[in-house]
């Protein structure tokens, strides 16, 4: 017994690889190796011999199997010190480029506009896009006769022949959010309802769905006065610049009065640059709410009153970046908002106007 410990355990220690460390394995342990042939040999001994022989074969038994395992071990962690000594990795160099999701211009724009109005003191109030037309046009003082209610210009959802139900239109505005806030929350109120709209309508500067936010604010004292400081500071806010307003008297059946808001600009190189020259833009409409409307919103026109504005999201988009074409905004890729650097959100406020 001790020649064959003495045999194995140096032919263990001087095993280069896990495949001559195998060999040895079944050459001494194995069915058929030679401490195993031992093994079986003792039952050809008499008790007596049994007795001597069983523990001193066990414990070569064992010992040869922790000497392999060691090795094994052993062999196990070289191999993977000189795999690493190969595959050796410099944990100091800057990490690969990864590609990045970008912003919508559309997204972004809708959280600066609600950025700027909530340091003014506007709410977010929202309402589904479907609506029916009491609350589309009814309630919004518009009459029958309107060319907003043709079917040329508002989409009407389908009836089933014999359904009675009054129609139901997809919104052309987010005004009707304004009549379900005053219905469920009264005055005094300063909102802006944000979100998407559509009319029939498709070229360069109109497309049947688009994003438009409108703001009302309803006191007991609130003038045209607060209107135009409103405006003004969000602009100021919104461009980055001081910039003129000038309001023009319109019509709305929603406002009395209403009025057209220009801002002050001047066209540079094809585009146009905001706060600057001489030439001025149409940019939103607004005006006092009219008492029909507030009425409709069950309050009383004789003890409250305020004003109301509506803008394209879309188009301030266009203006603020210089995006050229509003179809642009649902057909294009990564590259092209990158060209126009909407890479990250970035939140503005009153104080840096960014």
């Amino acid at each position: 017994m001790d020649d064959l410990r003495e045999k194995y355990v140096s032919l263990i220690a001087a095993a280069a690889d896990e495949s001559t460390l195998e060999d040895l394995r079944v050459q001494a342990v194995g069915k058929k190796g030679e401490i195993s042939l031992q093994m079986r040999s003792l039952g050809k001994m008499s008790a007596e011999e049994r007795q001597l022989a069983g523990p001193k074969l066990n414990a070569l038994k064992d010992e040869i199997n922790s000497a392999l395992a060691a090795k094994k071990t052993a062999l196990g962690d070289a191999a993977l010190d000189e795999r690493l000594r190969g595959e050796w990795l410099d944990v100091t160099l800057p990490a690969r480029q990864r590609a990045m999701g970008s912003i919508h211009p559309i997204s972004q724009v809708t959280e600066e506009v609600t950025a700027i109005l909530a340091d003014l003191g506007f709410s977010v109030a929202e309402g589904p896009q479907i609506e029916s037309d009491w609350y589309n046009f009814d309630a919004l003082n518009i009459p029958g006769h309107h060319p907003a209610r043709a079917e040329m210009d508002t989409f009407y959802t389908h009836r089933a022949e014999g359904d009675e139900r009054p129609p139901h239109v997809l919104r052309t505005h987010t005004s009707p959010v304004q009549i379900r806030h005053m219905e469920a929350h009264g005055a005094p109120c300063r909102i802006i309802c944000p979100g998407r709209v559509y009319r029939a309508d498709y070229d360069q500067t109109h497309t049947p769905m688009f994003n438009q936010v409108e703001g009302l604010a309803i006191d007991k004292d609130t003038s045209m006065a607060n209107l135009k400081w409103t405006l003004e500071e969000f602009f100021t806010a919104f461009f980055g610049t001081n910039v003129k307003t000038r309001f023009r008297a319109s019509h709305f059946p929603f406002t009395e009065p209403s009025a057209e808001v220009d801002i002050q600009c001047q066209w540079k190189d094809g585009s146009v640059v905001v706060g600057e020259g001489d030439d001025w833009l149409e940019v939103l409409g607004s005006g006092m709410v009219h008492p029909k409307v507030l009425q409709a919103g069950g309050i009383d026109p004789a003890e409250w009153q305020g004003f109301a504005f509506g803008m394209g999201i879309d188009r301030m988009a266009m203006l603020k970046y210089g995006i050229p074409d509003l179809r642009a905004f649902f057909d294009s890729d990564l590259r092209w908002l990158r060209h126009y650097g909407f890479a990250s959100l970035q939140q503005p406020n009153l104080a840096t106007g960014l």
